[in-house]
């Protein structure tokens, strides 16, 4: 299961976080993925309009910190994604930018 969290805005708006396993067979480890939207229905919604379906919020176990707040803030589709840390729970030092979500999207599917 995915491990993720939440962070409500003081508009009323919310950031979600989500550590997922990656998509591809190319061995980048999951994925942190991060989606800004009304409420946390909404921003799961988003994610599964985009062909991930089985994406679910348990908890707040690892919620978004205030610099990734800032980054899908500042970024105009409010949806990115990069690498998840190792630990799983709080990034560290920066391992690399933030992508926007077609990059993920477009990148071939792993083969079994």
């Amino acid at each position: 299961m995915a491990t993720g969290g939440f962070a409500k805005l003081p508009t009323g708006s919310v950031v979600v976080a989500l550590n997922l396993p990656s998509p591809t067979a190319d061995g980048t480890g999951p994925v942190r993925v991060l989606v800004h939207a009304r409420n946390r229905a909404r921003a799961l919604t988003r994610l599964r309009n985009l062909g991930m379906r089985a994406v679910y919020l348990r908890g707040n176990a690892a919620p978004p910190t205030p610099d990734e707040i800032t980054a899908v803030l500042h970024h105009p589709d409010g949806l990115i994604w990069r690498t998840a840390p190792d630990n799983g729970v709080a990034p560290g030092p920066v391992q690399e930018l933030w992508h926007p979500i077609r990059a993920l999207l477009s990148r071939p599917a792993a083969r079994t």
